[in-house]
């Protein structure tokens, strides 16, 4: 999408959250002021922002309806307050099944949502030595892909485990994503063998920016997440990088380039189509 705005500069959270919702909402908070005060425009969070809790009960038990949830009570609050563009990174979200949706949400300047999104794939995984998770016996996936317009381009939406489905982020790039963002809380295991890869892979097939906001260190349960916040253009070069410790990571960022390196390569209109592999 043309924009008259192309330029500016975006900053990516990484936190070490744990299950003490208010105390995470100040932290974030906090960051969110540093972050402004370094220029950012455009602000974005991890997966599990809030709240990184442990098993189906007690996730249930501290999710909250958007009506009423308190973290997005207060994001919205923030970005009206700073006016800045804020990601919400995810929120644990009650629906009226018992189920929790993993969702992001998308607020202008003025703390207004622009957009939605729930995490379509469920992190169902047994990496060895005891390491489970079952992510859709809590969570209810979304089914629905998401860009949102802002005043520089267009943003793609995804969660953290979605990164391992490239369908998904083409059909994003497809719809004019100049940006997608990643929000995460990779595991430890997981992040060492495929994080900066599969990111990297991400940006070049689509030839848009990542912007990937990451939880670090150990959670609840001894559950520990890789950290490694990245931001990286659409040639597949990591602009920043925020190590293993909570902190900010920052760019600046030329909307035009998405559109330059798109027609150096321009993969993403040579699809054909193709017979599925039968038997």
């Amino acid at each position: 999408m043309p924009s008259d705005k192309p330029k500016f500069s975006v900053a990516c959270l990484q936190v070490n959250a744990g299950n003490d919702l208010q105390k995470n909402i100040d932290t974030a908070v906090e960051m969110i002021g540093k972050a402004v005060d370094d220029g950012a425009e455009l602000i974005l969070m991890p997966e599990n922002v809030t709240m990184m809790e442990w098993g189906r009960k007690a996730i249930t038990s501290k999710a909250q309806a958007e009506c009423d949830h308190q973290g997005l009570a207060v994001f919205k609050t923030a970005a009206k307050q700073h006016s800045v563009w804020l990601h919400c990174g995810s929120l644990a979200v009650s629906l009226d099944d018992g189920r929790v949706a993993n969702r992001t949400y998308v607020l202008d300047s003025d703390g207004e949502i622009m957009a939605r999104y729930d995490k379509i794939h469920m992190f169902d995984v047994d990496l060895g030595n005891g390491e489970r998770y079952a992510e859709s016996s809590t969570f209810a996936p979304g089914d629905k892909a998401v860009v949102v317009d802002l005043p520089w381009g267009r943003l793609g939406l995804t969660i953290c485990y979605d990164l391992r489905f490239p369908a998904l982020f083409r059909d994003l790039a497809l719809a004019e994503a100049d940006m997608i963002t990643v929000p995460s809380a990779f595991t430890q295991v997981t992040g060492e063998a495929h994080w900066h890869v599969l990111l990297r892979s991400r940006a070049i097939e689509t030839g848009a920016f990542i912007f990937a906001p990451a939880q670090t260190g150990t959670h609840p349960a001894d559950r520990k997440t890789y950290g490694h916040a990245l931001i990286i253009d659409p040639w597949g070069k990591v602009l920043a990088d925020a190590g293993a410790d909570p902190g900010i990571i920052s760019a600046n960022i030329d909307v035009a380039v998405v559109g330059k390196t798109r027609r150096k390569m321009p993969s993403l209109g040579h699809g054909r189509p193709f017979e599925p592999v039968s038997g």
